[in-house]
């Protein structure tokens, strides 16, 4: 008997995990970032998906609104042990198998994880005197190493 890694998880508690995680001040408008909201009802397929209405701006939206998991159609569970499988380095496939997905799903899955954390990553900016190494790279050399090799102490093409 083999069971579902997904099925362990509580929905319940990834739903407040991400409520806790994204609004720690208590729940704002992803529209308008006005706290004047009021709860309505919960999402008709996922229960835990709590729905919410601004009374500011008047728009509609649910704890999922404006994140990498909008409009996915993977349950919130399945999304959360994908990063955790991510943060293991396990390969899209062993993604894949443990949570009984296709590899395509799986890839599409890490793929909008990833863009997600770029997505959210402050622009590094250098600053002051700024020294790198000489550097010789060649490209569309790939599997010809021989290719690559130095002549003369020059580059493949004699420069």
């Amino acid at each position: 008997m083999t069971i579902a890694i997904g099925r362990l998880i509580d929905d319940a508690k990834c739903y407040e995990m991400v409520r806790e995680l994204r609004w720690p001040d208590g729940v704002c408008c992803p529209h308008c970032d006005s706290q004047q909201v009021a709860k309505n009802g919960h999402d008709t397929n996922e229960v835990c998906r709590q729905r919410y209405c601004c009374r500011h701006c008047g728009r509609s939206f649910d704890d999922l609104t404006n994140t990498v998991f909008a409009g996915h159609h993977q349950p919130l569970r399945i999304w959360m042990l994908c990063s955790y499988f991510m943060g293991l380095n396990l390969s899209n496939q062993q993604i894949a198998t443990e949570l009984d997905l296709s590899q395509t799903q799986a890839q599409e899955m890490t793929k909008r994880l990833r863009q997600g954390i770029a997505e959210r990553q402050h622009p590094f900016v250098l600053e002051g005197e700024v020294e790198c190494d000489e550097v010789y790279v060649v490209a569309g050399h790939k599997g010809h190493p021989e290719a690559v090799k130095k002549r003369d102490g020059r580059g493949a093409d004699g420069d």
